[in-house]
């Protein structure tokens, strides 16, 4: 049975038709990569399987039932987690706060220990008392990770999260999530960086203009240059992936 699994899914913003009959499956314990320029409806996938979506329509299964008509907090209370584009954090608090109000307000499942989010992120550890306004934009995205790791999700939804970092983090928060994507926990990633996400993942997912555009594994779409010029492709230059560059898929 699929840990996630979107048939014929619409959404909507107000009069606006965002996604069309998207379909999705992502096994347990599997890392799927959900890839698209800027404006596909990647985020906004992400948004109609938590719930925050003002419209949708379709079927939205977690682990063999319907969450489409559940709240934000029954979808999240399931142990669906997403951690945001925006990284949502609280700016005034300090990071082992954030940390404690994330354990606190964790349900449906056992939290994990505060002090094992400072184990996978040890640059956090250094800066607990430093308020959320006053870390970089990486450590950010680093403690944003760890509050959705914290409430130990079942299924982990990773929104962009190496935007506007700079490539030195991108490898230090890469290194982090193939740690946290080798335990026990299901992942849907969607990223502008595709070589980053294609590194964690075992198959992909390319949409269009709110359409489903093609599926498949890591290693076919590698070997698919036309895809990433007529999908992927960024101000006119193409993603390719040399062999040399290409990592060793993960194994499950």
């Amino acid at each position: 049975m699929s840990t996630l699994k979107l048939e014929d899914v619409n959404a909507y913003y107000g009069n606006s038709h965002i996604l069309y009959d998207i379909d999705l499956e992502v096994e347990q314990n599997e890392v799927v990569a959900l890839l698209g320029r800027n404006g596909a409806g990647k985020t906004t996938t992400l948004r109609s399987i938590t719930g925050t979506v003002p419209r949708r329509e379709g079927r939205i299964e977690f682990r063999g039932e319907s969450i489409v008509d559940d709240s934000v907090d029954q979808i999240s209370n399931k142990r669906v987690k997403l951690v945001p584009e925006e990284r949502r954090i609280f700016p005034t608090l300090t990071v082992q706060e954030n940390l404690m109000l994330a354990r606190d307000s964790c349900k449906g499942a056992e939290p994990r220990p505060i002090e094992e989010m400072y184990e996978i992120f040890p640059i956090l550890d250094d800066l607990r008392e430093n308020n959320g306004r006053n870390l970089s934009g990486g450590e950010q995205q680093m403690l944003s990770v760890a509050r959705a790791l914290v409430q130990n999700p079942d299924l982990l939804l990773l929104d962009e999260p190496t935007e506007g970092l700079a490539p030195v983090i991108v490898d230090d928060l890469e290194e982090i999530l193939e740690e946290i994507v080798s335990e026990d926990v299901t992942v849907l990633i969607t990223e502008q960086n595709v070589e980053f996400a294609l590194d964690l993942s075992e198959r992909a997912y390319i949409i269009e203009s709110g359409e489903n555009a093609w599926e498949g594994t890591i290693d076919e779409l590698q070997q698919r240059d036309d895809l990433l010029e007529k999908y992927l492709s960024v101000g006119g230059e193409s993603t390719t992936f040399p062999p040399a560059l290409t990592r060793p898929r993960r194994c499950i």
